[in-house]
């Protein structure tokens, strides 16, 4: 079965964290993705949790792709990059906006090279304006999104995720955006530069925000685990100690939460037909529910939450997603050999397609793994290496 990607090349050469997350959703689909690292590693390899020395989000990061060292710095560096440019079809980079530049290796060197080149450039806040060559990382663009500003509590500080919550939105809107230039290339025959600001599309995802102030000067307050559109809505602590979040976006569930919970008579005043006014008598919803909840177990919950058909579903750690049936029948989890550490488990590929699914071909290789086999592609011999290896340009 042919990968729905096979025949793509793609270079990656970016670091920490959406351009490199958006090659491996590539990878995962077939595409051949060469990552392109300094000769000491790209600075993901020694992030987060690691095992006897080796990084765990490598291997997820990693996977699927070719581990080559080469020194973009240097003459001799940028020579072999020139070439394996020639048959490529992307190249993902997220250096500062003008190094490429500064390196002869800008969109018109790489163009006149391969007109058919998509140049993908994720950058904090793009390739132009006033701040495109501050330092960027998703942590900025959760700042700068709006997202911590109605993140938390109401009388607490705007609030920031654990984890990189923005780099992997611009992850996903980067994928999306190689395959249309490369759609478009279908077409006419040309390539073209794609300009991916981290800063943005997380915008996105959040909604309404912007037009909300735009047409009515409103600003969305911190309102904790509660929402402005809909009530009860939240999440409730469990006999056993667990926890539970309901969801009652659907006028239907509603009701049907209520009248499990006991209340019926809530569902026949005159706000509750509206979710708007739902939230507005929050307190006494999640008063009603939360004190039904916190009489049973997570299980007993679930079960009588589901027999009603109302949405709800346990707070799960790690540990409970590797266990769960409904993950356990979708094949969320995908279970590799790995040379370093043995079977190792992480996602597997992100969505299931009928004719042409994706697979994970490998895990996140050791450093230059790749770099003899790849580089001899592009005529660098033996002796060649050797004498890059000397001089750090690979390693």
């Amino acid at each position: 079965m042919t990968d729905p990607l096979s025949g793509i090349r793609v270079l990656d050469v970016a670091t920490l964290f959406a351009g490199p997350l958006a090659a491996t959703l590539l990878a995962d689909f077939g595409a051949e993705v060469i990552k392109i690292e300094h000769p000491n590693g790209d600075p993901v390899r020694t992030h987060g949790a690691q095992r006897d020395g080796v990084g765990l989000w490598w291997k997820m990061l990693g996977r699927g792709k070719k581990s080559v060292t080469l020194y973009l710095g240097s003459p001799d560096g940028q020579e072999i990059f020139r070439r394996m440019v020639a048959d490529a079809d992307v190249v993902i980079e997220n250096f500062r906006p003008g190094t490429l530049e500064r390196w002869g290796l800008g969109y018109a060197e790489l163009r006149a090279i391969n007109p058919r080149l998509v140049l993908t450039r994720v950058t904090g806040f793009g390739q132009i304006g006033p701040y495109a060559h501050r330092p960027g990382f998703g942590t900025l663009a959760e700042a700068m999104s709006g997202f911590a500003a109605v993140t938390g509590e109401p009388d607490g500080p705007p609030t920031l995720p654990p984890f990189g919550l923005a780099d992997g939105i611009a992850a996903l809107a980067t994928a999306f955006a190689v395959m249309t230039a490369l759609r478009a290339r279908d077409r006419d025959g040309h390539g073209q530069q794609i300009d991916m600001a981290i800063i943005e599309p997380i915008l996105t995802v959040l909604g309404p925000q912007l037009i909300a102030y735009d047409q009515l000067g409103e600003l969305q307050p911190r309102m904790g685990n509660r929402s402005a559109n809909n009530a009860p809505r939240n999440t409730y602590r469990t006999a056993d100690g667990g926890w539970v979040a309901v969801s009652t976006s659907a006028q239907s569930v509603a009701e049907r939460v209520v009248r499990l919970v006991g209340r019926a008579d809530l569902a026949e005043q005159p706000w509750f037909g509206s979710g708007a006014e739902r939230a507005r008598h929050a307190d006494e919803l999640d008063a009603a529910v939360g004190g039904w909840i916190v009489a049973r177990s997570t299980e007993e919950v679930v079960r009588a939450f589901e027999k009603a058909e109302a949405a709800v579903a346990p707070i799960y750690t790690a540990a409970d997603i590797m266990t769960d049936p409904q993950f356990q029948a979708l094949g969320t989890i995908a279970e590799l050999p790995d040379d370093e550490l043995g079977l190792v488990k992480m996602q597997n590929v992100l969505f299931r397609l009928s004719a042409t699914p994706g697979r994970i071909r490998w895990t996140g290789p050791p450093l230059g793994a790749h770099t003899a086999e790849v580089l001899a592609g592009y005529g660098v011999t033996a002796d060649r290496l050797a004498e890059l290896r000397t001089t750090g340009v690979v390693r």
